[in-house]
């Protein structure tokens, strides 16, 4: 099973980090105190001040321990920044890594779909996932990124390739999620296809014929193809190491057959009614925190404040927003009068689900992924970002 990182090198050597006068977001409480990282790991937390020379002062700064990431889109954002536009992978991820660790992620597994239509070419719907991983693993390799990076596949039930794209990945290649997407019109996120035609209108340019064939096509494949698609996607997590995860589970009956599958890890279901079915089954739910901070989905679906309410939620993610996952944990946290309630959605959680036992808290032995975090009334800002104890933001 996918765990951890890879180690640091048992001769990893770094001078000792202090931070004092902070605020420290623990996992159930928040404590006035400081914190000494040394050789890339948390040594110790005291709730009292440091005098050590080179101390850092936080003046009352928040310190949490790094964001953990399970899915976001915003590397497919930096590949194609206008419509039409394919910028170079290597420049994408460069410029991603640095925007996640601007806004306090220090753990991102990539969204990267694969499975593509090959049969019609409305929606420029290719493949990609293979050679955007081979770039990122290459700048990995060149210890050009700030950040730890895993790949998250979003496997597409609806499309014509997926069988042959996911056999291109191995257990050397860091995939630690594949979720089993289906965007076929009139199923889960696009239940109601006037979401669904908004969309391809807006993104594609699609005008009614267009979209009339397109949703035709899409027809046909699920048909063809969907059983197949399914079973490879299991198969391939389990091959792969990889937590499964489902994804806009909407009814309940969506997650029954979720669990029997293995999913530990739901995205975005769009109802009440699978959220609360998930908890039934054990499996995490993560929501959109984009979602948190306008007040609701922007697809019409459930709320992720009413899953907060209702005891359902466990885990944010900033899907297409990265700023938006620092922000909302913050809000979350200022309505519930802690602080910790609201990272932990954002930091052990997330790490947790994803089988990461070495960050997502402020404990000692755990990696020295941290981020101090100023507050201007309700709007928080990053004075600092640390990876294994070295500053990268």
């Amino acid at each position: 099973m996918f765990e951890t990182e890879i180690a640091p090198d048992a001769d990893f050597q770094q001078n000792d980090v202090v931070l004092t006068n902070a605020n420290l977001v623990l996992e159930d409480e928040v404590v006035k105190g400081s914190l000494r990282i040394r050789n890339g790991l948390i040594e110790d937390i005291s709730a009292a001040p440091s005098n050590a020379a080179g101390a850092i002062d936080c003046n009352g700064d928040l310190v949490t321990p790094g964001l953990v990431e399970l899915h976001t889109d915003n590397l497919e954002r930096h590949m194609s920044p206008r419509p039409g536009i394919k910028w170079p992978y290597r420049q994408a991820v460069i410029a991603h890594d640095a925007e996640l660790a601007g806004v306090g992620i220090t753990t991102v597994f990539d969204a990267m779909r694969v499975g593509s239509v090959v049969s019609e070419t409305r929606s420029k719907y290719g493949k990609y996932a293979r050679e955007m991983a081979d770039n990122l693993l290459a700048l990995r390799k060149e210890d050009a990124l700030r950040i730890s990076h895993f790949t998250h596949l979003r496997a597409e039930i609806c499309s014509e390739t997926l069988v042959e794209e996911l056999a291109e990945f191995g257990p050397d290649d860091r995939i630690g999620i594949v979720s089993m997407m289906d965007h076929t019109p009139g199923q889960r996120q696009f239940t109601d296809t006037t979401q669904m035609r908004t969309y391809l209108t807006g993104k594609y340019n699609m005008s009614d014929a267009d979209i009339e064939l397109h949703f035709d096509v899409l027809y046909g494949i699920k048909a063809k193809f969907g059983a197949l698609h399914e079973d490879a996607t299991v198969k391939a997590a389990a091959n792969l190491g990889a937590i499964l995860a489902s994804h806009d589970d909407t009814t309940a009956g969506h997650v029954e057959t979720s669990a029997a599958y293995g999913v530990r890890l739901a995205e975005f279901p769009t109802t009440k009614e699978a959220a609360v079915a998930c908890r039934d089954h054990n499996i995490s739910v993560m929501m959109g925190a984009p979602n948190i901070l306008r007040g609701g989905s922007h697809s019409g679906n459930v709320s992720a404040q009413d899953l907060c309410d209702a005891g359902v939620l466990d885990i944010l993610s900033s899907d297409y927003a990265p700023a938006s996952l620092l922000a909302a944990a913050c809000r979350m946290g200022l309505e519930q009068g802690n602080m910790a309630k609201g990272f932990v959605t954002v930091t052990r959680n997330p790490a947790l689900a994803a089988g990461l036992k070495d960050r997502g808290a402020l404990q000692t032995g755990l990696r020295a992924d941290l981020v101090r975090i100023a507050l201007y009334q309700d709007s928080p800002a990053t004075r600092g970002v640390w990876v294994r104890g070295a500053r990268v933001a």
